[in-house]
């Protein structure tokens, strides 16, 4: 195959702009590995920049979609072979590099994790950029002492991808699972992945005290802002606060007290730029004693690269949960 589909976007003097293209296979140079793609998968930040409202992308155009899964086709790398299975998020992808929206990717073998026994290119890409996520979030808990028996964890933004894998997840390792989610309707998918509480998003417990109440363990908290402030106030001592998202606004307007008389813990997690061992290690895990009970109970929709604009929309306006599959094969 000469050519290929692939989901691209503009912004030029025209504007911005996005579509399914027509593009060249690209050929791999030495330490480069073709892919033939075969999932991808929706993540918010694929829809901010598919939509051109949210400014996440470095050079243009650039083929979309951060995650990408699929069979090496052909390789300038020695530790990859034609057939192997791969898994590729992260770096550069859809920033400065042509991501997974296309039928074919070529990238650096230093990009790729081998697919691990326990997962298949479907199965990676229901977990995801939003999967490994929710991973580095859990383990960067569990490495700062982390335990069940400090309380429940308090995961915010509990209807999106990384908030809902982060629930199985957690609930698999023994812990007690508190969701925050603004969508009543989910309450009992969110209760199927593991949560044992649902809290509304205007229901945490709390004031603007410098210390309240301890109440939660620890927490997962993909929204920031005002939320995180409060959380920082409710968390018995030495717990900790993976941070993960900014949907609530990246001022954090709070105090030393919680970090300085509770010594509680606020972890940053960045899942782009990360050592490539660990990398390996959290897929590991996703693959096998971290892996969420049902992936497919995670999946909300289904798509192909024609129906990602509308995908776009609807995430960004809060009308889908979980994850989104993109189908390429």
């Amino acid at each position: 195959m000469s050519t290929q589909r692939a989901f691209r976007i503009h912004h030029d003097a025209q504007g911005h702009r996005a579509g399914v293209e027509t593009l060249a296979v690209p050929a791999p140079a030495d330490g480069e590995v073709l892919i033939r793609v075969g999932y991808s998968g929706v993540n918010y930040k694929d829809a901010l920049a598919g939509t051109g409202k949210g400014k996440v992308i470095k050079r243009f155009p650039i083929t979309g979609g951060i995650d990408a899964a699929g069979v090496v086709e052909t390789s300038l790398d020695a530790r990859f072979q034609p057939g192997d299975a791969v898994i590729a998020t992260g770096w550069g992808l859809a920033f400065d590099h042509d991501g997974g929206y296309a039928q074919f990717l070529c990238v650096p073998g230093d990009w790729l994790v081998p697919m691990p026994a326990g997962l298949d290119p479907r199965a990676a890409m229901l977990l995801g950029t939003a999967g490994f996520t929710a991973a580095l979030a859990v383990q960067r808990l569990l490495v700062n002492g982390q335990t069940p028996e400090m309380g429940p964890i308090l995961v915010t933004g509990a209807s999106g991808g990384v908030g809902s894998i982060a629930i199985a997840i957690l609930a698999r390792l023994g812990f007690e699972v508190a969701a925050v989610s603004g969508k009543a309707e989910l309450q009992d998918w969110l209760t199927t992945l593991g949560a044992t509480r649902i809290l509304g998003r205007d229901a945490l417990p709390g004031g603007d005290r410098p210390l309240e109440q301890a109440v939660w363990g620890g927490a997962i908290d993909n929204v920031g802002g005002a939320m995180l402030a409060q959380i920082t106030r409710t968390v018995v001592p030495y717990g900790n606060i993976a941070a993960v998202g900014l949907a609530g606004g990246t001022a954090l307007n709070t105090t030393v007290m919680p970090f300085i008389l509770r010594g509680v813990g606020l972890l940053g997690c960045d899942s782009v730029h990360i050592a490539q061992s660990l990398r390996n290690e959290l897929w590991q895990h996703l693959a096998s004693d971290w892996r969420p009970a049902d992936l497919d109970a995670i999946r909300s929709d289904s798509t192909g690269l024609d129906g990602l604009p509308a995908v776009f929309e609807r995430m960004l306006a809060g009308q889908t949960h979980g994850r989104v599959l993109v189908e390429l094969g």
